[in-house]
């Protein structure tokens, strides 16, 4: 069962759909957070493979995942410039100072 940080639902998901109107980018991040924790490793999908497991377009989930990087809420990794990306999810409100 995933434990869901109270932080997501609670802030990160007003953040998201309301301050920057990135409703699509909450869902991924969602997603991803799911999938992360049932794999306890980083998740290695393509876009395609990520806009049909969201149910968003894949230009929605580029521009989602683009905006999470850019928010440091995703990091990825890719081998090659065209090889599948693997994201891993952040928490940045769980860093201590």
């Amino acid at each position: 069962m995933l434990n869901l940080d109270d932080y997501i639902l609670d802030t990160l998901l007003r953040d998201l759909t309301g301050h920057d109107r990135k409703p699509a980018a909450f869902l991924v991040y969602l997603w991803l957070t799911g999938e992360q924790s049932r794999r306890k490793t980083a998740v290695s999908i393509s876009y395609q493979e990520l806009a049909e497991n969201t149910g968003l377009s894949r230009s929605s989930t580029q521009s989602s995942i683009r905006w999470l990087v850019r928010r440091k809420l995703l990091t990825f990794t890719k081998a090659n410039a065209t090889a599948i990306p693997c994201y891993t999810v952040q928490f940045p409100w769980r860093r201590s100072t």
